[in-house]
């Protein structure tokens, strides 16, 4: 372990063996994590998190008897403080809607490598989101292609990162700018240093916008940005 962390519990969920092997192997020899486990459908996996309690599962999507979308929804109701990382071959917006609609905060495609799964697995348990930046390209192009075309119909195109009057849920000014630049995609320190303001006070309106609107992670507030009009296309 570095610098004393607890170490991160981990278990991977793939139905080919060797693919679930080379993760186990892959794993073990990043610091600060301990593989406790593997499963090869979500019926497994259902039954190894409730006895092994992980910190954090990587889940594949396609498997047999229980599929990883269903597994994820499972796990996120019976085991709220699991975190679920989802690492696939797929990621059509099929898959990945599905899959973070189920309560994953990570989406990786099977060409991540060390360092990215690593990143992921650190990221989503400290409650933020990580998706492959394909993933979110597609996420956020889906997400704003209604806006786009009622600009296109009304030829009011505001500027870039504009919120507009009116903000949904009854949140702040301040809630509503912070909300626009999770939806761009920076991190809190970086909204920090954007805002003046200090990182645990955006972290405080990111805990108060999220209880107003309901929404679990930043996966989740991207696409209700868009979906609000409380962030614009660039």
């Amino acid at each position: 372990m570095s610098g004393g962390a607890r170490m991160t519990r981990v278990i991977v969920v793939d139905d080919q063996a060797v693919v679930r092997e080379g993760l186990v192997l892959l794993l073990g020899l990043l610091p600060d994590i301990e593989v406790v486990g593997s499963a090869g459908d979500g019926e497994a996996a259902l039954r190894l998190v409730g006895e092994q309690r992980p910190d954090v599962v990587l889940m594949d999507l396609r498997m047999p008897r229980m599929d990883g979308v269903e597994a994820t929804g499972r796990i996120r109701a019976e085991f709220p403080d699991t975190q679920v990382v989802v690492l696939t071959t797929y990621s059509d917006d099929e898959s990945v809607f599905a899959a973070l609609r189920a309560g994953a905060r990570g989406f990786l495609t099977k060409d991540a490598d060390a360092d990215d799964i690593a990143r992921a697995v650190a990221t989503v348990q400290r409650g933020d989101a990580q998706l492959d930046p394909t993933v979110q390209r597609r996420l956020l192009d889906t997400m704003s292609a209604p806006t786009r075309q009622t600009q296109a119909t009304t030829g009011n195109t505001p500027p870039p990162g504009t919120v507009r009057d009116g903000l949904p849920a009854g949140l702040t000014p301040r809630e509503g700018e912070v909300l626009a630049l999770i939806a761009d995609g920076l991190s809190n320190t970086e909204i920090a240093t954007r805002l003046y303001i200090s990182e645990a006070t955006v972290k405080t309106h990111i805990n108060n916008l999220f209880a107003k609107a309901g929404l679990r992670d930043r996966a989740q507030a991207v696409s209700y940005a868009f979906r609000h009009g409380v962030a614009r296309p660039q």
